[in-house]
């Protein structure tokens, strides 16, 4: 799988790079907007990780150039800025994900395989199991209608989980993925994070979705597969 990363802060840069390049991807990595254009539009790349705040160019005007000329290669966003009209917009013009920095170098790699895996087919602002809903630009959480308020760690948690439905989810992997740390069997914050989240979402609604698989992690799941 070939990633183009359009970076021009030099550390962050080489960072994405090195850390793609680890993880068996072909990384190239351009450092203004006008090349990075150039290199969208005129080699074939499997996904694309774009800055919004470039010299030349700005992130708005490659995703532009990108969509215009029809090609419909995956785009994820990095945006210093977590305003909702930036995640809005960037959605708008054609962007697939958006990440908000700083961010864990483990959530982009999860960000970065789940679209490589989708192919070309948009992601979706919306996630939805049974009766729950997540919505991703807005930040909000809804069950049978009803509003749910959650942590920004227990967002993550349901985002986590909604995106992986149907999946048995080690608590090694939610560790790391949520929290950017390595599992100790020591440390009960994933029990804990669940059982928050599970008395939000579940205690009060039919029917059940997160479900405890003994020895193994948990999974989000309606009862009938949906």
């Amino acid at each position: 799988m070939k990633i183009l990363i359009v970076e021009d802060e030099r550390k962050t840069g080489d960072y994405l790079r090195q850390g793609l390049s680890e993880a068996g991807f072909v990384a190239d990595l351009v450092r203004d907007g006008i090349e990075g254009r150039h290199a969208a539009l005129h080699d074939d790349y499997d996904l694309v990780v774009l800055d919004v705040m470039l010299p030349g160019l700005d992130g708005w005007q490659v995703l532009r150039g990108i969509r215009a000329a029809g090609k419909q290669v995956p785009v994820l966003f990095l945006t210093a800025r977590d305003q909702v009209e930036d995640r809005v917009k960037g959605l708008e013009e054609g962007a697939d994900d958006y990440l908000v920095k700083p961010f864990a170098f483990s959530e982009l790699l999860a960000r970065v395989r789940t679209l490589l895996r989708r192919g070309k087919t948009r992601v979706s602002n919306h996630l939805r199991v049974a009766n729950l809903e997540l919505d991703l630009i807005r930040r909000r959480a809804t069950r049978d209608g009803r509003r749910i308020d959650l942590t920004a760690k227990e967002f993550a948690l349901l985002e986590l989980l909604l995106r992986r439905h149907g999946e048995i989810l080690p608590r090694s992997l939610i560790a790391s993925q949520v929290w950017d740390m390595n599992f100790d069997s020591d440390t009960n914050v994933v029990e804990v994070a669940v059982r928050r989240l599970r008395a939000k979402i579940d205690d009060d609604f039919e029917p059940k979705l997160i479900r405890t698989v003994r020895g193994m992690g948990y999974v989000l799941e309606a009862p009938d597969g949906s």
